[in-house]
């Protein structure tokens, strides 16, 4: 018999922890927690887990937050984490009760989107979630790096300690909204967990910010050849610039590094303007495209209401949702917003195919191919296309 719960106890707390990474196998030991360090790290009432014979086997966390969707509303948003079993306790529905517990506890607080970052694909389509953007690790050789005459100069940029980036960077970050959909706020607890994870790393790392607006955090590989090496990394860990101008002086900045040959910048949106910035665009080069947001609309309703639509004509879509079954719902959605209607729908899909297209990641035409929509006229695939299409391509940037 499993029984899920709230935890409470720093003991426990510590234990789904430990339960989590032991599940993901390959991850760094993490440093001892001191007494009460773990409750700087986890958002109380957001750990779940499942117990066995009065053991932690199972768990899943969270955090508050918001996600800015197309047209820059911020909704409430619980971005999901540590979702883990124990070995010795797979393939028994422990994984399944944890989420839909979490889901039903998060459309119960008022949230309107949960997302997640999945270490395995084929887990979370039933539950809701489906890939809601796609992300780019990019590399740049700098000796090809040359600006384009015509590019701004950007502001200008100053060096913190990374001690004292955990003082200032949430503030900045906090203060530079970005209108890109899928992008998401960084509570205290996760700012606080990126300290308490800085502990694990052993190589140097920097941070620079630019004004009140954007900052960046890398770091350099390969320690003992850097000095003898003809090919010196720089890894781009955290790249933060809502603002044209935190963005070109923040870029600036790390191309004007000595000794730097090459950057890898780890996540980048898709429609990043890097590569125009350069005289030579193939200094740039996408190495790995991967997805990064898997999004799970928990309130259709507002979900659709909230975001702003593009493009003429109307279409009226029916939304299945048999985990949250209260969430189904017709809705007529046109340039003007996103309304209940009880008339006959154009399109038909269940709610993890809505999430897909939702942040105007995914198109609703690749739907169509895949057989995830059911319509009767063409017409309405093309106009739906339009209406959810999104000026920014979707990205989140924020790991969790």
């Amino acid at each position: 018999m499993v029984d899920i719960r709230t935890l409470e106890s720093e003991a426990d707390l510590i234990a789904a922890a430990k339960v989590f990474r032991t599940a993901m196998v390959g991850l760094q030991v993490s440093p001892p927690y001191r007494p009460g360090q773990i409750r700087d790290v986890r958002e109380p009432g957001r750990t779940l887990a499942a117990f066995a014979d009065g053991a932690v086997v199972g768990s899943v966390d969270g955090f508050t937050s918001d996600m800015t969707v197309p047209g820059g509303a911020r909704l409430p948003h619980v971005a999901v984490t540590r979702v883990g079993v124990l070995p010795t306790h797979t393939r028994r529905g422990i994984v399944s009760g944890l989420l839909t517990h979490q889901l039903r506890d998060a459309r119960e607080r008022g949230e309107v989107f949960a997302s997640l970052r999945a270490s395995e694909a084929v887990i979370y389509g039933r539950f809701g979630y489906a890939v809601a953007n796609l992300s780019h690790t990019v590399e740049v050789v700098t000796a090809r790096a040359r600006m384009r005459d015509s590019v701004m100069d950007g502001g200008p940029v100053r060096m913190v300690s990374t001690d004292e980036s955990y003082d200032v960077l949430p503030g900045v970050y906090d203060n530079a909204v970005s209108a890109r959909p899928g992008s998401i706020g960084r509570p205290s607890t996760w700012w606080a967990g990126q300290k308490f994870g800085s502990q694990l790393g052993t190589d140097p790392s920097y941070v620079a910010v630019q004004g009140d607006s954007g900052f960046v955090r890398y770091h350099g590989i390969g320690a003992d050849t850097w000095f003898t090496g003809d090919n010196r990394t720089a890894i781009v860990d955290d790249f933060w610039a809502p603002t044209t101008e935190a963005y070109v002086g923040l870029i600036r900045f790390l191309f004007s590094l000595d000794l730097v040959t090459r950057f890898v910048f780890a996540a980048m949106p898709i429609d990043d303007p890097l590569p125009q910035l350069l005289i030579d665009q193939r200094a740039v080069r996408v190495t790995k495209s991967r997805d990064e947001t898997w999004l799970r609309i928990l309130d259709v309703s507002r979900a659709l209401s909230s975001r702003t639509y593009r493009g003429a004509g109307a279409v009226t879509v029916s939304i299945t949702d048999p985990v949250l079954q209260e969430n189904s719902g017709t809705f007529r959605v046109s340039a003007e917003g996103a309304e209940a209607v009880t008339s006959e729908p154009d399109l038909t899909i269940d709610v993890t195919s809505l999430a897909a297209v939702y942040l105007g990641g995914t198109a609703w035409h690749q739907l169509a191919a895949a057989g995830a929509v059911q319509f009767s006229d063409y017409s309405a695939i093309e106009r739906a296309d339009a209406l959810f299409s999104s000026h920014l391509a979707p990205h989140c940037g924020t790991d969790f």
